[in-house]
């Protein structure tokens, strides 16, 4: 279903009238990754080998930085003079590039764009294409988070996923990542083929000896378009994932960690700023093969999918056209898409700020919030609206409630 498609009810069709423009992201998209895993539904691409900027073959870095660059140069007009509070390097296997690619691109964000002097700079890392010196460089070029793809720390379970690294490998990436970063998240997977739920915990308890900052636990589904997809692992049932999920919540929050959105669990302060402002329906510039962009205006939302193949894109880019698909989003789907990202967050959001990002009036949506409520899916007051235990665990339910059929 596409976002033109999706018509949420009680919600009339309308000028947009922003008072103010939300907080704005970067998002630059590395498109290639040493080996695809059959759970993946990520624009990624397999490049053999791995390639440095000084080298030629199947990586083109030099050739798709400048790309990359020329992408930003033309969307400026779109954002001029706007702020950017977070950076994040997504793949794909973002730490395939070299050190000195990353300076680069970074170094040309900040001659083109008003960065915050604080702002957050991802990069998400693969364990297998872990080797100290790039992390070390990745550090000196000026990212400040690291977001590190584990999944488990099984052999098993990590060979049953497609995974390039051991879990020797994983923990070995972690120790190298300490020594330059001091915000790590920790990517974690649960109810994966034939899992327990003794192995599951086992998992985040290892984690949890390195202490990391964050760590994010995704429940493996499959997607369509995707090797599991066509051919179904054996999977733990929903009783089963079901008890691997709450478990996991209670030790991480016996372990000081703040579950803020439905996969995410933070120490004090360290919540992912990028993310957050992606959850409270902020905007992102997204760059880069396949990359997708949200930018609000003072009388419109435009939302953008770039050319998802990398020479499709690199070429589109050559012509000047790197956009694949461009459209104003409706009002009816503003108030869903805000709903769809808000409601992730376990705290919910405060009852102002939804007309702040979608200029309209709460009264928009009484009857859902009503449905809601009664269902004992939504818990709300005069200042807040936040999704009930239930409402978190039935996130889909919740959410489906938005998208009924008009009376």
């Amino acid at each position: 279903m596409t976002l033109q498609q999706l018509h949420p009810v009680g919600i009339k069709s309308q000028a947009v009238n922003f008072q103010a423009l939300p907080p704005l992201s970067l998002y630059i998209h590395i498109p290639w990754c040493v080996r695809k895993c059959p759970y993946c539904d990520f624009n990624s691409h397999e490049a053999k080998p791995v390639l440095s900027m000084s080298k030629s073959g199947a990586f083109p870095e030099s050739e798709y930085i400048a790309a990359l660059v020329r992408d930003l140069e033309m969307a400026l007009p779109l954002i001029w003079g706007r702020k950017v509070y977070t950076v994040f390097f997504g793949g794909g296997t973002p730490s395939l590039l070299s050190g000195a690619g990353i300076a680069e691109i970074l170094r040309q964000v900040r001659m083109l764009l008003p960065l915050d002097l604080n702002a957050e700079i991802t990069l998400e890392a693969n364990p297998g294409t872990v080797e100290a010196d790039k992390f070390a460089a990745f550090c000196d070029a000026g990212v400040n988070r690291l977001s590190m793809g584990i999944q488990s720390f099984n052999d098993t379970h990590l060979q049953a996923l497609g995974r390039i690294h051991s879990a020797d490998e994983a923990k070995r990436a972690i120790e190298i990542a300490q020594q330059n970063f001091d915000n790590i998240n920790l990517d974690l997977m649960y109810a994966l083929p034939n899992q327990t739920l003794e192995q599951a915990l086992l998992d985040v308890q290892t984690a949890l000896q390195f202490k990391p900052q964050h760590l994010s636990c995704y429940h493996l589904t499959l997607e369509p378009n995707t090797l599991f997809h066509r051919n179904p692992p054996s999977l733990p049932d929903d009783d089963a994932s079901s008890d691997m999920q709450q478990r996991i919540e209670g030790l991480l929050a016996a372990h000081g960690y703040q579950h803020y959105e439905t996969s995410a669990f933070a120490q004090p302060q360290r919540r992912a700023k990028h993310n957050l402002n992606y959850w409270q329906f902020g905007d992102y510039l997204g760059i880069g093969a396949g990359a997708h962009s949200k930018l609000s205006f003072h009388d419109k939302v435009l939302r953008q999918a770039r050319y998802k193949q990398p020479q499709a894109y690199m070429d589109a880019v050559a012509r000047g056209e790197p956009m694949q698909e461009e459209f104003a989003v409706s009002h009816r789907d503003i108030a869903f898409e805000f709903m769809m990202n808000a409601l992730r967050l376990n705290e919910g959001f405060d009852t102002a700020l939804f007309t702040e990002r979608t200029s309209l009036p709460l009264l928009a949506i009484r009857r859902e919030l009503e449905e809601a409520e009664k269902r004992g899916l939504l818990q709300r007051d005069l200042q807040r609206i936040a999704p009930t235990v239930q409402g978190q665990r039935f996130l889909n339910d919740l959410l489906e409630i938005f998208l009924a059929d008009e009376h």
